[in-house]
């Protein structure tokens, strides 16, 4: 199956990417990340999924950097904690995107790396992106079969950069 993959970042990509392979998918990624603060914290992750891709083996499809288009989009939850309202918007403005770049090309499904994190609720993830993409969306929840830990594990291995938050302004510092 050729799938599209929404990438939020490298080490994220590693372990997810290596999964779809060994199962026989071809994998394409896509980086769109808007909700990224501030622009040298994207880049530094745009980075490391440019390295994750040349050592999986998978092309990376760089979407732009809009970061105010994202705050318009989550205008209003602001204040909403970590999980809630405000990365609901986020996860289906990067949907969205995501779909619209998938329409019209040569693949057969879409999904994200978003469900390898412990720190995303992988129902919620794969409830937006089947509200937003429909049938074309691979539901999975990449943190199982240690997913999270082999991700953790090619990036140290590779010495990619690791965050230690979501990457939006809010939860900036609140690690």
């Amino acid at each position: 199956m050729r799938i599209l993959l929404h990438i939020c970042c490298g080490v994220c990509a590693a372990g997810v990417a290596e999964r779809l392979m060994s199962e026989k998918h071809s994998v394409t990624g896509f980086f769109y990340n808007p909700n990224i603060y501030p622009e040298d914290e994207h880049e530094r992750r745009l980075e490391a999924a440019r390295e994750a891709a040349k050592r999986t083996g998978f092309e990376l499809i760089e979407g732009e950097y809009d970061h105010d288009r994202w705050s318009l989009a989550v205008s209003g939850c602001e204040d909403a904690a970590e999980g809630g309202a405000r990365c609901a918007e986020c996860f289906r403005m990067r949907f969205e995107k995501t779909h619209e770049y998938f329409l019209g090309k040569e693949f057969d499904r879409l999904t994200t790396t978003l469900t390898v994190s412990p720190l995303k609720n992988a129902k919620l993830v794969n409830g937006i992106g089947a509200d937003v993409c429909g049938r074309e969306f691979l539901h999975a929840d990449f943190k199982k079969k240690d997913g999270f830990k082999r991700a953790m594990e090619l990036s140290k291995r590779w010495g990619l950069y690791r965050q230690n938050y979501c990457g939006c302004e809010y939860s900036h510092g609140k690690a």
